[in-house]
């Protein structure tokens, strides 16, 4: 089990589903598998997001993580009304406008999105139809107003309503002022995909790092829309260069409340599984052999227990080196 993070818990889709593919296969199935066995991934996440429950995790200075809409979801509640970093799934719009009153009755007037992917959208058109206004890079609206396909999910998706589309692009050292906080965002091209930020709360020194970060699983890597491995290295460094011992550190997925320590082990996990696979396909190895190599060994007891498993990463890697 992962230090921290419960998988009796429906706390993360993602999970939901591949234990559901687990239990129906008898072994871990890629996303594409899943697909071949039963509805999309698609539906079957935002299936898993309409039963899901939100648990509300307090930070300090007023900010919280919603956990249980795929992605991580982070909130201030402040004298400007709200402000949300990535807007889960819709089918999870009830439980998380209960989670939100029960903060304060103030709407949510800005939301920020860490990248375009749906788990971490989807909830952007009913959130812009209330009247929040929508950030993100020009990268992540450009994949929202346009159609995109996922080839990992063997999925097609259309493109979003005008409603749920970034109206206010942010880049690399933009700053947003919202309720007497300063928000910086940093860029982090060709990591998870290529229009990622994360966003720091700067009186608070806590960070979202969106999916940049998979706290105690292996990430997934989005090659179809400009991912990569490198990219992923990359900016957990960044993230790590401006983190100290007292930073909270949102990740994308996973256990939502991080820390510099964890996120160190992580960018030392995917240095080595990177640096082991370039390893082997220098010598010329193909991917077959590179998997019955099993450079992730070292981490797979506790990385490996999730959706994205040993062969799966393994690919994901071997895709960009």
């Amino acid at each position: 089990m992962v230090h921290g993070f419960d998988p009796s818990r429906r706390n993360f889709c993602l999970c939901c589903l591949g234990a559901t593919a687990f239990a129906a296969s008898g072994g871990w199935l890629s996303p594409r598998e899943v697909f071949a066995k039963s509805k999309t991934i698609v539906d079957m996440i935002r299936q898993s997001a309409a039963e899901t429950p939100i648990t509300v995790h307090p930070l300090r200075g007023g900010l919280f993580v919603l956990e249980g809409s795929g992605g991580n979801i982070g909130v201030f509640a402040g004298r400007d009304g709200k402000l949300l970093v990535d807007a889960g799934i819709s089918a999870s719009k009830p439980r998380i406008e209960k989670a939100l009153l029960a903060m304060d009755e103030t709407p949510v007037s800005r939301l920020v999105n860490t990248h375009w992917h749906f788990d971490h959208a989807d909830g952007n058109e009913w959130l812009g139809k209330a009247g929040a206004t929508i950030s993100g890079t020009l990268k992540t609206q450009d994949h929202l107003e346009s159609a995109q396909r996922v080839e990992d999910w063997n999925f097609d998706f259309p493109p979003s309503p005008a409603s749920a589309v970034p109206a206010e692009i942010v880049e690399d050292g933009s700053t947003l002022a919202f309720g007497g906080k300063t928000l910086h965002f940093v860029g982090h091209p060709a990591a998870h995909t290529d229009g990622d930020i994360s966003i720091t709360f700067e009186d608070d020194d806590v960070v979202h790092a969106g999916d940049v970060y998979w706290n105690g699983i292996y990430p997934f890597i989005d090659y179809s829309t400009g991912g990569g491995i490198d990219g992923m290295i990359r900016g957990s460094e960044a993230i790590l260069a401006s983190a100290g011992d007292r930073t909270i550190i949102i990740p994308g997925h996973g256990q939502p409340v991080s820390n510099r320590r964890e996120l160190q082990a992580y960018r030392d996990m995917l240095v080595s599984i990177r640096d082991a696979v370039a390893g082997l396909k220098a010598k010329g190895q193909s991917f077959d052999e590179i998997v019955a190599a099993k450079p992730t060994a070292p981490f797979d007891a506790k990385w490996g227990q999730y959706v994205i498993g040993p062969d799966f990463i393994t690919r994901l890697v071997y895709e960009g080196v």
